[in-house]
Formats: C-alpha cells, sequence, structure tokens
C-alpha cells in the first residue's frame, strides 16, 4: 500500500502537471486567439474552429488512451501526452497559415486524451484502486487554479515576447516541468487494478453493475450537460451578466469570482461531502447552476454576484464527479476506456458549447439561460433515476 506521505507526493505532482497541462492547452485561446488571428490573417472564428477541431479529436481518442491506461497504468501515458503537448505548441508557434494550425491543434487534442483529466483520474484509480477519491479531489484542487495561473503567465509572455514565443515557451515547460512529474514520481499503477478485477471475478457482481449500459448512458447524458453549460459559461459569462443588466466592471468582478467558488466547492467535497457518496454531492452540485440561473433572470444584476458563487462553486463538485461517480458505481476495473467513452460526448458538446451559446445570447440575451438551466434540470432528473447513495457501492 502506498504511505500517505507518498500519496501526497503523487497528488502534488499531477496536480501541478494537471496546472501546466489545462494552462497551456485549454486556456490558451482565450489569450491567444485574437493575437493568432490577427498576425496569420485569419478570423477569430478560425482559430475557435481550430480549437474545436482538437476536443473533437480528443473525444475520438479518449476510450483508446484509457483503454491503455487500464492494462500499463498511466504513467508513461502522462509522460508522453507532454510529448505532444510540446510538438503541438511548436507547431502552433511556427504556424504560418491554417493547416498548421489546425495540424498544431489536432495535436495539442491528441495531448489532451492522454494529459487532461481523464487520463489523470484513470491513472488514481490504477494506483490507489477505489480509494482515489480523495487524490482525485487532491489534484482538482491544484489544478482548478490552471486559469488564475496560466493566464496572466500567457497574457504577459504575448505582451513582452509576442504569442509564438509564448507558445514555445509553454512548449519548453512541458519538457522541463511537466514531464519529470509524470514520468518520475508517478508511480505506474497497473498491479492494483489488476489484483482487484482478478478478486471481483471470483464474486458475484455487485449491485453497481446492474443495468450498466443504462447507466452509462445516463452518466454520459449528465457529463455531457454539464460541460456544455461550464464551457458555454468559460466563454461568454462576463458578457452574460452585462446582457442581465450589470456593468462591464461588476460583470467582469462576479465572473473573476467563479475560480475562488471553484476551489471552495472542491474544498467542501474533499472535507463534508466526502462522508457521503459521489452520487449525492452530484445531485446537489448540478442544482447550483439553474439556481442561479433563475435568480438572474428573475433579478438581474443583482443576483450576478451569487450566480457565479454558485455556479462556480457546483463546477468545481462536478469535476470531481466526473472521476469519483463512475469510480463508486462501477469499480477501478475497466475505469480508464469507461471513462473515455464518458467523456467523449462531452468532449463534442463542449466543443459546440461557445458558438451555440453565442448564437443564442445574440438573439435572446440573458434568456439564453433558460437553455443552460433546463440542461441542469434534466441532468438533475437523470441522477435521480439512478440508485441512491444507500444502493450503490461506496467508493
Amino acid at each position: 500500500m502506498i504511505m500517505p506521505t507518498k500519496q501526497t507526493r503523487v497528488i502534488a505532482a499531477l496536480g501541478s502537471a494537471q496546472t501546466l497541462a489545462w494552462g497551456s492547452t485549454y486556456y490558451l485561446p482565450a489569450i491567444l486567439a485574437v493575437p493568432m488571428a490577427h498576425d496569420l490573417d485569419l478570423s477569430t472564428g478560425m482559430v475557435f474552429a481550430a480549437f474545436s477541431a482538437g476536443l473533437m479529436f480528443s473525444a475520438c481518442l479518449g476510450p483508446l488512451v484509457g483503454r491503455r491506461i487500464d492494462r500499463f497504468g498511466g504513467r508513461d501515458v502522462l509522460a508522453i501526452s507532454n510529448l505532444v503537448f510540446a510538438t503541438g505548441l511548436a507547431v502552433l508557434g511556427a504556424a504560418q497559415g491554417a493547416g498548421m494550425l489546425f495540424t498544431g491543434w489536432l495535436l495539442i487534442g491528441a495531448g489532451m486524451a492522454m494529459g487532461l483529466y481523464e487520463a489523470a483520474f484513470s491513472t488514481l484509480a490504477g494506483i490507489y484502486g477505489r480509494n482515489a477519491r480523495g487524490a482525485i479531489t487532491g489534484i482538482t484542487l491544484i489544478a482548478g487554479l490552471a486559469s488564475t495561473i496560466c493566464w496572466p503567465i500567457t497574457a504577459y509572455l504575448e505582451a513582452e515576447v509576442g504569442w509564438r514565443m509564448a507558445c514555445f515557451i509553454w512548449a519548453m515547460a512541458h519538457l522541463v516541468i511537466g514531464l519529470p512529474l509524470n514520468r518520475l514520481v508517478v508511480p505506474s499503477g497497473s498491479q492494483l487494478v489488476a489484483r482487484e478485477s482478478q478478486d471481483m471475478s471470483h464474486t458475484p457482481p455487485g449491485r453497481g453493475a446492474e443495468r450498466p449500459s443504462l447507466t452509462m448512458a445516463l452518466l454520459a447524458f449528465v457529463f455531457a450537460v454539464t460541460w456544455f453549460t461550464s464551457t458555454a459559461m468559460a466563454t461568454h459569462l462576463p458578457l452574460l451578466l452585462q446582457e442581465a443588466g450589470a456593468s462591464p466592471a461588476v460583470a467582469i468582478g462576479a465572473a473573476a469570482l467563479v475560480g475562488p467558488a471553484q476551489v471552495a466547492g472542491r474544498l467542501l467535497e474533499f472535507g463534508l461531502l466526502q462522508r457521503f457518496h459521489p452520487l449525492l454531492s452530484a445531485r446537489l452540485a448540478i442544482i447550483a447552476h439553474p439556481l442561479g440561473g433563475l435568480l438572474i433572470i428573475a433579478f438581474g444584476a443583482p443576483a450576478a454576484i451569487i450566480f457565479a458563487l454558485l455556479h462556480g462553486a457546483g463546477n468545481g463538485i462536478l469535476t470531481i464527479a466526473k472521476g469519483t461517480l463512475p469510480l463508486a458505481i462501477f469499480g477501478p476495473s475497466g475505469y480508464g476506456f469507461r471513462q473515455g467513452l464518458l467523456m467523449a460526448p462531452a468532449r463534442f458538446c463542449q466543443a459546440g458549447a461557445p458558438f451555440l451559446f453565442a448564437l443564442l445570447m445574440e438573439r435572446y440575451g440573458a434568456a439564453a439561460l433558460l437553455l443552460s438551466i433546463f440542461l441542469g434540470l434534466t441532468g438533475l432528473a437523470t441522477l435521480l433515476t439512478l440508485a441512491s447513495p444507500s444502493k450503490v457501492e461506496h467508493a
């Protein structure tokens, strides 16, 4: 068994590597899309289209990567992701047109399949088995600050040395920081899952194994609608709050509270909610956005801060639930492949969310929130159809 001190090192290493992975890829277009488009003589929409293509490619590769982690552990996969990220970022930095732009983002999309939360969660499930919930929460607590840390760094680099050199510097960071963390600190971790799988093969199927295909489909739907909303809010929240009547300063200030609220939600999960089944955490978290959205529609700008806090806290807990809920219901055997399947629809919804929500806001203003409210309520209804915490095995 891995001792707590070693577990702390693993969490710190993976959390730091995840902060780098998210900050230098997923959060990159928010800062660099405009200068990229201007320098390459392309529309900003074209840059985001390339980013979306990378997300969709990531969705396609997810199950294959998950199966690899199930068989051999995630350490080497995570390490390779740093090499792929570095290559993709270098291609972006050297891009001279749309072709290299799309190639760079497709490479980064492959890295996302191998190096973001799904791969990290699968790695932890391989190391700690059903006891991975605390470790999953731990790395999300650290990586939850990715935008807070990396957006200012990217903005500074772009202003001082240009967007191309910013891409090259992030590429170097993957080689100098991310690669050693993933390769040298993270255990291989495939033996524990193999042993648990062998033990499970001599026991009758657990209650969590009932109707697995239906449960998988229901969870995939929940993750898809929540990731759609999360990505739409990450892209449009300041403008959405202005559409609701908030001043630009209030809108930006309220939107800035989402990050700290996410961390607060994860601390709540790490402390109080960890004593309960993750299904309860997910149910409580998924209702937060609809409640905040209804307040915005009813009261407008005065509810902006409350909405941001509710959305952020709920989203922070749901990020953890995407890792802990499948582990609690299905166990660690085949976790990586299952995680890849579950998150594939979410990646596609994530890729289309900014464009679709922008169209709705253009036509309906703040009333576009009715869509995300509806999706949140349908997600809650779906979670309520799953077995209650007392009827599902605890992680």
